[in-house]
Formats: C-alpha cells, structure tokens, sequence
C-alpha cells in the first residue's frame, strides 16, 4: 500500500499525455494540489476524475512534475538500487559497461531509464551524479548507496556535481562535493582504447562529453591525410581522435583557456606532435584565420536552452556553419551538431542547408549522427533524443 501524499490533480482533458506515459507533467496541466508541498517532494498525480496517473517529484517551473513511476510504490531504497541495476544492466547488454577498452560511460541518463532529472557519468571508477531536479538532489544519498550495492568493488566515488544544474541563475545553493570516496584531483579514462585527463570536479557538465564517443570514432575513420580544425573543441576528444587517426596536421579552438590547457594535455599523453591550439572565439577563427582544412568539426554548447531563443540559435548555427564552409577544400568534410534540443533535427538539417547556400558551396550529406546508445531515448519521451549532428561533403 503506498503512503499517502500530496495530490497533484489534473484539469479535465490534461490526461491524455501521462497516459501515453509521458513522463513531464506541465504546471498548466494542474487543476489543483491536495495537501502541503515543498520543492524536491514526491507526489502522486490524479486525473480530473480521481485516477492514478503517476508518482514524481514536483518542482517550481514549467515542467511542475517529473514522474518516476507510473506505478503507485513507495519509493525507498530498494526502488532505487532496482532502477540503477536495471540502467546498469543494459550498459553491460550493449556491450559498453565491460568493455576492455573503455573506461567512461553514462550509467544513468534521465528519462531514458527512468529517472527524470538525474544524470549520472562513470569515469573509471568514479560516478559523476548531476541532479537536475531539486528533488533527484533529495535522493543522491540513497542514490549513492544504489550505486555502491550495483556496482560493487568497481566504484571507488561518488561525486555530485549539482549545484551548475540546479542554480546555474541564483548562485550557489548546495555546494558540490563527494558523498563518499576522496579527491582524486583530475582522473585519466580511457575511451576506444584513447587516454584523456577529465575534470569531473571543475570543468564543464560532468566533465567530459561522453556523449561524442561514437562520432569521434567516425572522425577517426576519415581523418588520416587530412588537415583538422576541432572547434569548440573543450578537451580535445575529437582533436585525439583525428590525431591518432593520422592527420597531416590538426588545430584546436576554443574560447576557454582552462579547457586548451586540458586539450594540450590529452594531445600530450596521447603523443600526438601535428597539433596547434587556439584560445580564441571560434567565429572569429573562421572568419579571420587565412587558412583551409580537409575537415572541419562545429560541436558548439547548446545556443538555445529555450523556445523564446530558437530564432536566434539557427541564425547562430547558419552563420557558423557558412564560415565553415567557406574554408573546406574541394574534397572535404564538415562535421557539425547542434545539442539544442529546441532545435529538432529538421530545422538543424534546414539550417545547414541554409549555410551551404550562404557559403555558394554544393555538399551531400554523408551521415545523419545522434547520441550513442549509452544516452537511450525514452520512446514515450521523444524530447530525450536532443544531440543531432550531420556529415556533409563539400564540394
């Protein structure tokens, strides 16, 4: 029998999408809330007709419930130490947990197992928990010991890094630190057999964009014989990549002069000689660099976290593609993404086109590239799927 708690009850017709099992409850959906609330609270949601909907955290925002589960439970320790064996079992199923080559992985990621508002990475040893719900952050201690009866010997920390997610606005709120485990300092992972310093206490996200890691790996397919740019290029992960791949020679960029001084350290233990780095803004390398590249990589943050925002962003993302393609020798490539999920693929592949048009250039399109399997996406919650990354040809 579940314990009695606040109800959030729906307005009639606002239903249909939890039935659908959309995970999202938004505040103009609630008709009414029955009993007292607080921030980060576990609540069940009711439809207009009295009917269990689901069982989520509340928060203040548009996005006013999260649902966890669309079962009536009481979530205790035992719920989360099942939801992360379960997110940890199907990293193991396809194949990239245990994989001898590879040491850094999302473990948990949000929606796509069933935890909305918590991202969890595993650098080699060390869980990276980022709460990006105030109420996921009321779970990390129970979350933590989760992940020390999963994972066993194999994890050695485990660090939450929150405090960027929940009060990016207001400052700092609840300071990040280690719920279990000590310092250790910057830590060195292993990714496709690639060795990488991470961050995961001072740099941005988690750390590192584990994200990237297949897309990477196709860089690496074409990069042998060619000059590469990596813009935006945080720690070098493409920049390795390309480097180790072959390239005649490769430049990284970025406006950082924290994450350059990483990137040179990756190109370092890697021992890769052909590679220059540029602290500088990416848009005014392009324009004002009098040089031409075999390939060119764009992974830039997200230009639009919001709807108001979007015009902007493709405006952003056509004119910094046009830049690039202006300076792709006959013959080469341009590998560009866009993480903004108010940007859907459509409207990114329109906006690429856009820029070939700008830049008077013809281009085919090679790939369509997405996030790797480690990031799933919850087909009841298609807004999970939010990286999108295309290959073009240029001619």
């Amino acid at each position: 029998m579940a314990t009695e708690r606040s109800k959030v009850i729906l307005s009639s017709g606002k239903d249909q999408s939890l039935r659908r099992f959309h995970p999202w409850v938004f505040s103009g959906a609630i008709k009414k809330i029955k009993g007292p609330v607080t921030e980060g609270d576990i609540v069940d949601v009711y439809s207009n007709q009295d009917e269990y909907l689901g069982t989520g955290h509340i928060q203040d925002g548009t996005i006013a419930v999260r649902i966890f589960s669309f079962e009536q439970i009481n979530p205790g320790v035992e719920f989360w130490k099942e939801k992360i064996r379960k997110a940890y079992a199907y990293r193991k199923n396809i194949g990239i947990a245990e994989k001898a080559d590879t040491n850094v992985f999302r473990l948990v990621y949000a929606e796509g197992d069933g935890m909305p508002g918590l991202i969890i990475d595993f650098y080699n040893g060390v869980a990276v928990l980022q709460a990006h719900s105030i109420g996921m952050h009321v779970q990390r201690i129970e979350i933590a010991n989760a992940l020390k009866e999963v994972l066993g010997d194999r994890l050695k920390a485990v660090y939450d890094k929150s405090n960027e997610a929940l009060y990016r606005n207001e400052g700092p709120e609840v300071p990040n630190g280690y719920i279990f485990g000590e310092s250790q300092g910057v830590g060195e992972v292993l990714e496709n057999g690639k060795r990488f310093f991470v961050d995961w206490e001072t740099g941005q996200k988690t750390g590192f964009f584990v994200d990237q890691r297949d897309n990477r790996a196709l860089v690496a397919k074409y990069a042998a014989g060619k000059k590469v740019c990596n813009t935006f290029c945080y720690t070098g992960g493409f920049s390795v990549y390309a480097g180790l791949a072959g390239a005649t020679e490769v430049h990284s960029v970025d406006s950082s002069k924290k994450a350059m001084a990483l990137t040179d350290q990756n190109i370092e233990l890697n021992g890769i000689k052909n590679h220059t780095s540029f602290a500088m803004d990416t848009f005014d390398f392009l324009k004002d660099k009098n040089e031409t590249y075999d390939m060119i990589i764009l992974d830039p943050p997200a230009f639009a976290k919001h709807v108001s925002s979007k015009h902007n962003a493709v405006m952003g993302y056509k004119r910094l593609n046009a830049e690039a393609i202006k300076i792709i020798r006959p013959g080469g490539m341009l590998f560009t993404f866009s993480c903004s999920q108010v940007v859907d693929r459509r409207l990114f592949f329109d906006t690429v086109m856009s820029a070939a048009i700008v830049a008077r250039r013809n281009v085919r399109v090679m790939h369509h590239l997405t996030q790797p399997p480690d990031h799933p996406v919850n087909i009841f919650h298609p807004e999970g799927e939010y990286l999108k990354g295309l290959v073009v040809y240029v001619e």
